[in-house]
């Protein structure tokens, strides 16, 4: 009998499939597709103290092997995610663990939203801190490709709740491992990556870019190479659980960001594809588990030969 359980130290996920961030709505959505409870966590759209409306239109365009989108971070803010019906008292109901993403746009900001989510935890498994977000008071520097920023945003949220904290990482840095190593230093449970990478793509008949915001985050199989690598030279940085993500399509794709390190996954793009690929990406963990006689997922964490 296969266990697909996975320890993530302050966290226990019946499998090590999760939703990416940004991919899932807040779970409603895609509650008519199969019981939430199946997953190994929800992790929800992001999450600031205000409503956020978002970037104007058109958001997304589909790229070569992946999707380029700038939806903006669009939300209902603090208030309404913990008391609207259709997202924490919906998602309590569901029996699923949930982990929400947050973001803010200064140091501040992002303490205020993990104090906020502390006080009414109930349902909530763990925070995941979005750095990839423009501090508004640095001039529109990005939290996660700046290391001194992006450690004095984890140190405030680390500082706000007990709850346990995964930093979701940029690739749109040099070394992805030295921001790993902050994260843990500053007290961050975890880490996640990879999140977007920054691309641009022109309608060459209107000769205007295919999103309004011009550049936007890069997603889906295009950019699975980069993100294994980036896992790879994480899981040898640092002794955090690593949550991999970028581009997983199938239960082989989760296999082999285990094997460069990660105790679990997201999947992300492939939902907009099919909304059942979490469900049958856990499937084909199992499939690869049975077919090579591993009975704990956990074997294949970092088993890469190198």
């Amino acid at each position: 009998m296969t266990d697909l359980s996975i320890d993530l130290g302050k966290i226990q996920l019946k499998n090590p499939v999760m939703t990416a961030s940004g991919t899932f709505g807040y779970g409603v959505e895609y509650a008519d597709f199969f019981p939430l409870d199946q997953l190994g966590a929800v992790v929800v759209k992001g999450i600031r103290m205000e409503p956020s409306h978002g970037n104007p239109t058109p958001r997304v365009a589909e790229v070569s092997s992946g999707m380029l989108n700038a939806i903006g971070l669009q939300g209902p803010g603090v208030e309404k995610f913990l008391h609207g019906e259709e997202y924490m008292p919906f998602l309590r109901r569901s029996g699923a663990t949930v982990i929400v993403n947050i973001w803010g746009k200064t140091v501040e900001e992002y303490r205020e939203v993990a104090a906020a989510l502390d006080a009414d935890r109930e349902g909530i498994a763990a925070l995941e801190i979005n750095i990839s977000c423009p501090n508004v008071k640095e001039g529109g520097v990005a939290f996660g490709t700046d290391i001194n920023l992006a450690s004095q945003v984890i140190s405030a949220v680390r500082g706000a709740t007990s709850l346990p904290i995964i930093t979701k990482l940029s690739p749109n840095v040099t070394s992805i491992a030295d921001f790993a190593r902050a994260a843990e230093a500053c007290g961050s449970d975890m880490v996640s990556l990879i999140n977007t990478i920054t691309g641009m793509a022109i309608d060459v008949r209107t000769r205007r870019p295919k999103i309004a915001n011009v550049t936007g985050g890069l997603s889906g199989p295009a950019i699975k190479p980069v993100a294994v690598r980036m896992v790879y030279q994480v899981y040898k940085a640092v002794k955090i659980p690593i949550i991999g993500m970028g581009g997983i399509m199938t239960g082989e794709d989760a296999v082999e960001f285990m094997l460069a390190g990660a105790s679990a996954v997201a999947v992300g793009t492939a939902i907009f594809i099919d909304p059942m690929a979490p469900i049958k990406v856990i499937a084909g963990i199992r499939e690869y588990m049975d077919e090579f006689g591993i009975k704990q997922v956990s074997e294949l964490i970092g088993a890469v030969k190198v």
